[in-house]
C-alpha cells in the first residue's frame, strides 16, 4: 500500500495520518471498510431506479411541452374551412411508444391511436334570435359530454374594427339520454348589448373547450352579418306566417301517395298563412319529390337536403338536431310552430276552428296533443266503394279503443319563447305548458302506413264492425269515420290550389 500522495491533490499530511490510523487500529479499519462496501452494495438498485425514473420523467415533460404547444396553436387557429391532418401525422400518433431496444419485454403491450373517434363540435347552423341573442346548433361527442365538462364562449368581432364583445355561452343537450356517438348541443349566446347595433356587420365566433381547462379549445366562425343586413323588425310581430310545420328527418322507403295526401290535408287545415319545412335524410325519392314539388313551387313548402348527417351517428337520423335547427332557423317566421310526423293528421273535434283553439291557447308557450291511434291494415268490406281510388285516411277507419295507456304526444310551440326543443315537447322554454287539450285538438296516427307502397287495406271487416268492437291482433278496434268525412273537401282544395297534376291513385 502506497503511503505517499500527490501534494496537488491532497494537501498537508492528512493522508499520512489516515494510514497511520489504519496501521494502529487494523480491526477498526477492517470494520469500516466492510460497512462501506455493504452500503454501496445496497444503494445500487435504488440508484438505477432513480436514473430510470429521471429519464422517463424527462421524456414525459418533453412530450407534454410538445403537446401543449400544439394545443395552443390549434386553439388559436380558425378551422373554417377545416383541413384534416395529414396521414403521416395521424399514423405517428401513439398512446405508447416502444423503446428502441432489441431486448424489449414481449409481454409489455403497446397501444396505438389513429384518427379521431368523434368531433368536438359539428356545426349545422347558427342564427340570430333577437337583438342580443344567438343560437348555435350542432352535434358533439357524447362521451365527451358524459364524462367531461366541455364548455363554450361566444365572441362578436365587428367589421368596423372596434373592440370585440364576449359572452359566456349557455349550452343545452335536448336529446339527453337518446344520443349515440353524437349528442345534440344548442349553444345560446346572449350579449349584454346588441353586438351589431351600428349595423356595421361582423361575425360570431364560438370557442369550444375540450374540458375545464381554458387552454385547450377550438375557435371557429359560426355566423356572419353583412353591413346593413340587421333589421330589428324581423324579430317582432307580425310574422310572415301564422303556422309553421317543422318536420323530422324523412328516411326509408316512403309512399308518395301518402305524402301527397298528408300535404294536401294539412295545407287545407292550416290555411294560406302557413309553411311546411321537410328534411330529406334519404326518404325523398323522385316520386316523393314529385308529390311535394307543386307545393314547393306554389310557396307552401321547403325541402332541405340533410343527407350529409349520415356521417354522424345520432339518434334516428339526427332528428333532435333537425328539429332544433328548424326551431331557430324559423324562430321568428311564425306565431306557432308544429311538430309531428307525416303519418299523423291534426284534427279538431266537434267542429271547432283552428283560430278559436289557438286563441284559447295563446297564453301558453306550448301545448301537447293527444293521439287517436288508427289501424294501418283494417278497412271495411263495402262492395259499393272503390278503394283503389280512395285516399289512405279515407278508408282506414278503425281506431284502437284502449284507454288509460300512455301514448306519445306531439306539440305546438311559440318558438320565440323556446331556447331548444325535442321531438315530443320542449323542456327549455319561457312560459307555461298545457297538456289537457284532448277535447280541443287531437291527431290521428296511422302508424307505419307511410312505408306501405301498395294498397294499405290488407284486412277487411264486415259491415257489422261499424257498430261493434272488433278484436284484431289481440287489440280492440272501433269504427271512426271522422277523417273520411273530410276527404272530398281536401281533394277539392288540392285541385283549386295546385291543380289536377298528380298521377297517384
Amino acid at each position: 500500500m502506497r503511503k505517499d500522495a500527490s501534494p496537488a491533490t491532497v494537501p498537508g499530511n492528512s493522508v499520512g495520518k489516515l494510514f497511520l490510523c489504519f496501521e494502529t487500529k487494523p480491526l477498526v479499519a477492517t470494520l469500516l471498510a466492510l460497512t462501506l462496501v455493504m452500503v454501496i452494495w445496497n444503494l445500487q438498485p435504488y440508484y438505477e431506479n432513480l436514473i430510470s425514473t429521471t429519464s422517463r420523467c424527462s421524456a414525459a415533460a418533453a412530450a407534454a411541452a410538445t403537446a401543449t404547444s400544439t394545443t395552443i396553436a390549434t386553439g388559436n387557429a380558425s378551422i373554417l374551412p377545416y383541413t384534416p391532418p395529414s396521414s403521416s401525422s395521424v399514423s405517428e400518433k401513439k398512446v405508447s411508444t416502444p423503446k428502441a431496444s432489441s431486448n424489449a419485454d414481449p409481454n409489455k403491450r403497446l397501444f396505438y391511436a389513429y384518427g379521431n373517434a368523434a368531433s368536438l363540435f359539428v356545426l349545422m347552423g347558427a342564427y340570430r334570435g333577437g337583438p342580443r341573442t344567438f343560437a348555435v346548433v350542432g352535434l358533439a361527442s357524447k362521451p365527451l359530454h358524459v364524462y367531461g365538462r366541455p364548455w363554450y364562449k361566444c365572441e362578436w368581432i365587428s367589421s368596423n374594427g372596434s373592440a370585440s364583445l364576449r359572452a359566456k355561452a349557455y349550452k343545452m343537450l335536448p336529446d339527453w339520454g337518446y344520443g349515440r356517438v353524437y349528442t345534440v348541443v344548442v349553444v345560446n349566446c346572449t350579449f349584454a348589448e346588441n353586438p351589431n347595433e351600428d349595423n356595421a356587420g361582423g361575425k360570431l365566433v364560438l370557442r369550444a373547450y375540450y374540458g375545464e381547462s381554458p387552454r385547450k379549445f377550438e375557435k371557429f366562425t359560426v355566423l356572419e352579418e353583412q353591413p346593413g343586413s340587421y333589421n330589428e323588425s324581423n324579430y317582432r310581430p307580425p310574422y310572415q306566417y301564422e303556422y309553421l310545420y317543422c318536420g323530422s328527418s324523412l328516411y326509408g322507403s316512403l309512399s308518395a301517395a301518402r305524402i301527397r295526401e298528408w300535404m294536401a290535408y294539412h295545407a287545407w287545415f292550416f290555411g294560406p298563412k302557413s309553411h311546411f319545412v321537410f328534411h330529406d335524410a334519404g326518404g325523398v325519392s323522385p316520386a316523393v319529390r314529385a308529390a311535394l314539388e307543386p307545393w314547393v313551387r306554389a310557396g307552401w313548402a321547403t325541402i332541405q337536403d340533410i343527407r350529409g348527417q349520415a356521417e354522424f351517428d345520432g339518434y334516428y337520423y339526427n332528428q333532435f338536431l333537425v328539429v332544433n335547427d328548424c326551431l331557430h332557423r324559423y324562430r321568428h317566421a311564425a306565431n306557432w310552430t308544429f311538430y309531428f310526423d307525416v303519418d299523423e293528421y291534426i284534427y279538431l273535434p266537434d267542429g271547432r276552428t283552428l283560430e278559436s283553439v289557438m286563441e284559447e291557447f295563446s297564453d301558453y308557450t306550448q301545448f301537447t296533443i293527444e293521439q287517436n291511434p288508427m289501424s294501418s291494415v283494417l278497412c271495411l268490406n263495402d262492395s259499393s266503394r272503390n278503394y283503389s281510388r280512395e285516399w289512405g285516411f279515407e278508408k282506414l277507419l278503425f281506431r284502437d279503443s284502449r284507454t288509460r295507456i300512455r301514448r306519445d304526444r306531439k306539440y305546438a310551440i311559440q318558438a320565440k319563447n323556446a331556447y331548444s326543443t325535442g321531438v315530443h315537447m320542449s323542456e327549455n322554454v319561457i312560459g307555461k305548458t298545457l297538456h289537457k287539450t284532448e277535447t280541443k285538438i287531437r291527431y290521428y296516427h296511422y302508424h307505419n302506413s307511410i312505408s306501405v307502397q301498395g294498397e294499405p287495406c290488407r284486412e277487411f271487416l264486415p259491415i257489422s264492425a261499424k257498430n261493434n268492437v272488433t278484436w284484431f291482433d289481440k287489440l280492440p278496434y272501433v269504427y271512426d269515420d271522422n277523417m273520411t268525412k273530410l276527404a272530398n273537401t281536401i281533394k277539392q282544395f288540392e285541385r283549386n290550389t295546385i291543380g289536377s297534376i298528380h298521377v297517384f291513385q
